[in-house]
């Protein structure tokens, strides 16, 4: 991030399952995210000056960061979203002077519009959040590397001629070649099997849909706001 934020002209956050499809999903019902890299005491600090409501940390109590439990998520609410891996990854490109946009698989082609008519002549940066495994070491997470195969494939349906890492490339290449199978990959993920197995089942089918959203969250004053 560091190093890629200085050249673009838009930066695109891919963290699949949950962030960016719970982001889609908040969003594309009129309410805005204020994303918070933490999960404790400071979370409820934040949300409280900023007078939003603060999701829930445990999915299945209320609004969480299960896409599912925001599809009742009420018009015009500041929701409040812990979340270690994207929304921490929003709040280090908003120090750059780039566009911050939240994407996955469901708004792709939109937030691609917005990323081509934005960038004004600069890169577009597509940022893969990855996963952690319990001892918060890296770990590697098929959902984010197809989520951002979905973003650089819709804009080069955009724009062509447009200029395309090899990191790009390959993971545009995923993207098309399990696009029809995407839902199923997701499921079979080492990240969608722990939802599963929680009983999450219904995030993982929010997840799976393709260009479904014309939501194009944009990171203005530290809030995900409708573009």
């Amino acid at each position: 991030m560091a190093n890629l934020a200085p050249s673009c002209g838009v930066l695109v956050v891919v963290d699949v399952l949950s962030f960016s499809t719970a982001v889609d999903v908040a969003v594309g019902r009129g309410a805005s995210v204020l994303p918070l890299r933490w999960r404790d005491a400071r979370a409820a600090e934040a949300a409280a000056r900023a007078g939003a409501v603060l999701a829930s940390r445990q999915r299945g109590a209320g609004w969480s960061l299960s896409p599912e439990s925001l599809s009742t998520l009420e018009t015009r609410t500041l929701l409040a979203l812990p979340s270690p891996n994207g929304a921490t990854l929003c709040s280090l490109a908003a120090g750059s002077s780039a566009t911050v946009l939240v994407g996955c698989p469901r708004n792709a082609a939109a937030v691609a519009g917005a990323a081509a008519a934005w960038r004004a002549g600069r890169p577009v940066g597509v940022i893969a959040a990855g996963e952690r495994w319990p001892d918060d070491t890296p770990r590697p997470a098929v959902e984010d590397l197809l989520g951002a195969g979905s973003i650089v494939s819709a804009l080069r349906a955009v724009e062509p001629l447009i200029d395309v890492s090899a990191e790009a490339e390959v993971a545009a290449t995923a993207f098309e070649s399990y696009a029809g199978a995407l839902g199923t990959v997701l499921a079979e993920s080492v990240s969608g099997r722990e939802l599963r197995a929680a009983g999450f089942g219904a995030d993982l089918e929010l997840a799976g849909c393709h260009d479904v959203s014309h939501a194009v969250p944009v990171l203005r004053d530290g809030v995900l706001r409708g573009g």
